[in-house]
């Protein structure tokens, strides 16, 4: 990075910081606090559910997952639209008539106060998790071009988010994602319109050739993480769980000016999201095309490949990268002479010199291995996945000078807005949830309650951090926070679902129940080694653990009987909490 790349980077995040700081430096009331203005348009709601759920890892880590294994993962996705319409068509109206700041407040209203601190405690232990990936990625980045210590750029990225939104609450997080949306759409398309121009014609004929371009697999073993199936029926019960009951992005669509505006915003997303996971998905397939004729690394992250290789055996490691070399050349050819066949249309020769390519792309998958391997000899704590810095290799050594700043504010932003809408969701949840369930006499007293709040989510922000710099993610760092997710969501989510639809199910039924469903979650999930009847794809723990929640609190309360304490409250009858304006 030059003087230009760094003064469009600093320009772009600390103005962003700053605007939200100082637009929003009034804001004193627990409404506006953690619900935002009551003026938000929806346009304005649902940049800012796209730019929560579109944090730093979906534009570092999505490239890397389609450079790896194709477009296959926009699969997950295929039930976000279904899911969105059935959140617009129950959840929102159901919180825009109670008037509640968080979801959980609704289980208190529908079943009891233990099912109300259940769901919000089980949301705060997998949101405190996933915000720790949250700020982990853009760490990556920072430290890749800045050669600093991770740990450092963890705790300056995270103590700059935590600024802002302690200051200005929900309002300075919309009105921030508003101008960090525009920058990330601004980048990501810069970045594709750079890598097509560097490509040659029938780059997608290659990508579909090396197995990038099957978006769609039919499959029906359980064990593949991403088919048609997993994204219709488990992807669906996770973007319902997300969307419609992390407090994270029913925060976004809650307030704004009408019941109206909210599902505007909501079904912007529906249209949206699919075909920008598919792009940005097509954007890392395309990369790997790129580097079938452009020389690249042997391991992507450099900086560790250089330091195990100077602490272990640099011949070793030099002696790969020279065999890597090599087989970089002879696939550029073999990548080649298949085009030249295929441009003559000779069935013939096209068939022999696709096995060739074919061929050479399995050597050169096998010397990368042989590299990871290296990797853990040298030093056995290495994290030899490396598919999160593919794009910002790409990056840093073929952009423009300028652009390079561009597309790391790119990621930057992205980060900071996804990390401040789950610390106002934190902070707000942990106030409303825990503070004034404890402390009743508090419901009266706003100012204190904004203070309260502010304390919360800056208290949430340190612990992100803490998460951040001793957590180690094996995963691709999109997979590792949908795990997260799939692990504690369809819990929550199976709370919702009886209190929406089973309406002769107390808080003592489905209170246990959602214990022993998680249970069964964790037990399958950390045994999923062990016994191989569990190693199935993790999208199935979102069905698996929503419909054993159902199951068990309708087995449960006809134990109980209809007597039983517990027993709901009409929703219909609730009312709003003392002191809400």
């Amino acid at each position: 990075m030059n003087v230009l790349d760094w003064i469009v980077l600093l320009g772009t995040m600390l103005g962003i910081a700053a605007y939200g700081t100082w637009r929003t430096r009034h804001t004193d009331h627990l409404d506006t606090y953690l619900k935002g203005s009551r003026t938000t348009k929806w346009f304005t709601i649902g940049l800012s559910i796209m730019a929560t759920q579109a944090s730093a890892i979906t534009f570092l880590s999505t490239p890397g997952q389609g450079f790896e294994s194709g477009i296959g993962f926009v699969q997950n996705y295929f039930g976000l639209p279904l899911a969105l319409i059935i959140i617009c068509a129950v959840f929102l109206p159901i919180y825009r008539k109670l008037e509640v700041y968080t979801a959980y407040e609704y289980l208190g209203k529908r079943f009891d106060a233990k099912t109300r601190l259940l769901g919000a405690s089980l949301f705060l232990l997998q949101r405190g998790l996933a915000a720790g990936v949250t700020i982990y990625a853009p760490a990556i980045i920072l430290s890749t071009v800045l050669g600093w210590r991770l740990d450092l750029t963890i705790i300056l990225t995270g103590l700059l988010v935590i600024v802002y939104t302690v200051t200005g609450g929900s309002a300075a997080v919309s009105l921030t994602q508003k101008w960090q949306m525009a920058v990330i759409f601004g980048g990501m398309v810069t970045a594709f319109i750079v890598l097509v121009s560097k490509l040659p014609s029938g780059a997608l004929h290659v990508a579909g050739a090396m197995g990038k371009l099957q978006a769609v697999d039919f499959s029906l073993n359980a064990d593949r993480r991403y088919t048609i199936w997993t994204g219709l029926f488990g992807g669906v019960f996770l973007m319902l769980s997300y969307f419609g009951t992390d407090q994270s992005q029913v925060q976004r669509y809650i307030g704004g000016a009408a019941l109206r505006e909210g599902r505007l915003g909501l079904m912007f997303n529906a249209v949206m999201k699919v075909p920008m996971q598919f792009f940005i998905l097509l954007l890392g397939a395309l990369v790997f095309v790129f580097y079938q004729f452009e020389r690249s690394p042997v391991f992507f992250n450099e900086v560790e490949w250089q330091r195990v290789a100077q602490a272990s055996d640099p011949a070793k490691f030099r002696a790969l990268e020279l065999r890597y070399q090599g087989l970089h050349v002879q696939r550029a050819a073999a990548v080649r002479a298949w085009l030249d066949a295929r441009t003559g249309a000779d069935a013939a020769i096209e068939g022999s010199t696709r096995a060739a390519m074919l061929a050479a792309q399995q050597k050169i998958d096998a010397v990368r291995q042989d590299a990871k391997d290296a990797l853990v000899a040298g030093d056995p704590r290495v994290k030899t996945k490396d598919s999160d810095y593919v794009f910002i290799t790409f990056i840093l050594t073929q952009l423009p000078h300028g652009f390079i700043g561009l597309l790391i504010a790119v990621m930057i932003a992205a980060a900071l807005g996804s990390k401040a809408s789950e610390l106002n969701a934190l902070g707000a949840t942990t106030t409303i949830d825990l503070w004034r369930h404890f402390r009743p006499l508090a419901v009266h007293d706003e100012a204190r309650n904004v203070r309260n709040a502010k304390w919360f989510t800056g208290f949430w922000g340190l612990c992100a951090i803490l998460f951040a710099l001793f957590a180690s993610f094996q995963e691709n760092l999109i997979e590792a926070g949908n795990i997260i997710g799939s692990i504690f969501y369809p819990i929550v989510l199976g709370l919702f679902v009886v209190a929406f639809f089973l309406k002769h199910v107390g808080g003592t039924a489905v209170f246990w129940s959602a214990i022993a469903a998680q249970a069964v979650i964790l037990a399958g999930y950390f045994l999923r080694d062990a016994v191989p009847l569990l190693n199935f794809a993790y999208l199935w723990y979102n069905l698996i653990g929503c419909a054993a929640c159902v199951l068990f609190s309708l087995v449960l309360q006809a134990i109980l009987g209809p007597g039983a304490a517990g027993a709901a409250p009409s929703v219909a009858a609730a009312r709003p909490v003392e002191g809400r304006r």
